[in-house]
């Protein structure tokens, strides 16, 4: 219990300071409460600009994974091994790069409340068994302020009407700070932040005032803000999901197994801040609600400046596709023009032999006929060869490599 104590210090004690601090510079419990959620949030920007990256990453390679996941349909181990070492040649992971680091901001929740919980210990300052003190000598003064669901919030309850019993805490406890018996104004906008909503608007207890419909309105708006913040966040991610051309895939995009969770998530997490909403004091879902319009903005930003490499990839790939495109085109043109000018489509051969074939007769032509052009400058005479069967003048009978015209000649003679 001591170790656990001591760790939850770690973060509740600041933020107990911090809130107190900014209590006092305000004298106003919502202001306080909204400059804390900025100021947190900025804090946690860069963990979660590293979140948001992952995530882009993410997305952008989910034209790659369904292609894994089709090709390995029915072997589910090859497509995990092949996911993770895509994953692994690219950087980028779900793990604690990924979407790890969007827990944080809920982790803080938790250590949040008890700051909320506890205001005259955390804000006021004032140690376990002072505060111990004050709230039995409010009880012995007024023991119903404690019944109900305000059992749970004791020290929220003694510190909206401290003020109103300061004489009594005064005579029980000497040497009480004047800024303790103050109390804590948990007022904002006509609505306490100190209590906790109604969800039952037919309860007993409920009032149609502003008060009650206030306190309302704040965990729904922080459950909307909630829904509003992962659309946009959704959106930027989906943006840089584009095909091979790079243009933007919304097929891939809908389909990816990152939309699909995204789409769960979108309505669990504001259910799970509507819930909580209506279970502890308005602070806390005033804070929500600022973490989530914050949280929205800042993810547009991040988006865009993630953006402009992924946007700078895509150009050239466009770039090349458009090349290809036009390169396609002029060849169709030339094989339209091809057709136009040969409607029947005969063509001759133009076999690489017969093209060179055809090249060597051009050429002894060629050579013949400027032999027989200076033979006629020269005065040259030649003599006309017959016609012959074998198209050879010396050898007019020849059917084959070995024959001789005058083989018998002398058998001829001699007879």
């Amino acid at each position: 219990m001591i170790l656990a104590f001591q760790l939850s210090d770690i973060v509740t004690v600041p933020f107990g300071w911090l809130l107190g601090v900014l209590y006092d510079l305000t004298s106003n419990y919502g202001v306080a409460m909204i400059i804390f959620a900025l100021i947190v949030q900025t804090v946690l920007l860069p963990i979660r600009a590293k979140s948001k990256k992952s995530m882009m990453k993410m997305s952008r390679l989910q034209p790659k994974i369904q292609e894994i996941q089709r090709k390995y349909a029915n072997d589910q181990q090859k497509q995990n091994e092949a996911i993770q070492k895509l994953q692994q040649e690219e950087g980028a992971s779900m793990g604690m790069g990924g979407c790890l680091w969007s827990f944080v901001p809920l982790l803080i929740l938790l250590p949040l409340f008890t700051v909320i919980r506890e205001p005259i210990t955390y804000l006021l300052g004032e140690s376990a068994e002072m505060t111990a003190e004050i709230i039995n000598v409010i009880k012995t003064a007024n023991p119903d302020l404690f019944s109900g669901a305000n059992a749970a919030y004791e020290q929220v309850v003694a510190a909206s009407v401290l003020p109103q019993y300061a004489a009594e805490i005064s005579a029980a406890i000497p040497g009480i700070g004047a800024d303790t018996l103050a109390g804590i104004n948990f007022d904002f906008l006509g609505i306490n932040l100190g209590r906790i909503p109604e969800f039952n608007i037919f309860g007993a207890n409920w009032a149609w005032d502003w008060a009650h419909i206030g306190a309302f309105l704040i965990p729904v708006l922080s459950a909307g803000s909630q829904v509003l913040q992962m659309w946009v966040s959704q959106k930027g991610n989906d943006s840089v999901i584009t095909n091979e051309k790079g243009v933007q895939d919304k097929e891939v995009a809908q389909n990816s197994q990152s939309a699909q969770t995204n789409k769960t998530m979108m309505f669990m997490m504001p259910l799970m801040s509507l819930w909580i909403g209506f279970t502890v004091s308005a602070g806390l879902s005033l804070y929500w609600f600022i973490g989530g319009i914050y949280s929205m903005v800042s993810d547009a930003i991040m988006t865009k400046h993630y953006r402009k490499v992924y946007d700078e990839e895509d150009a050239v790939r466009l770039q090349k596709a458009l090349e290809q495109d036009r390169i396609e085109a002029e060849k169709e043109r030339v094989r339209a023009e091809r057709r136009a000018a040969n409607p029947d489509g005969i063509t001759e051969n133009t076999s690489k032999k017969k093209m060179q074939k055809k090249q060597r007769a051009e050429e002894e032509a060629a050579k013949a006929a400027a032999a027989k052009e200076y033979a006629a400058k020269k005065g040259i005479v030649e003599e006309e060869e017959a016609d012959c069967m074998s198209g050879i003048p010396s050898r007019p009978y020849c059917k084959g490599r070995n024959y001789d015209p005058n083989r018998y000649a002398s058998n001829s003679t001699e007879e």
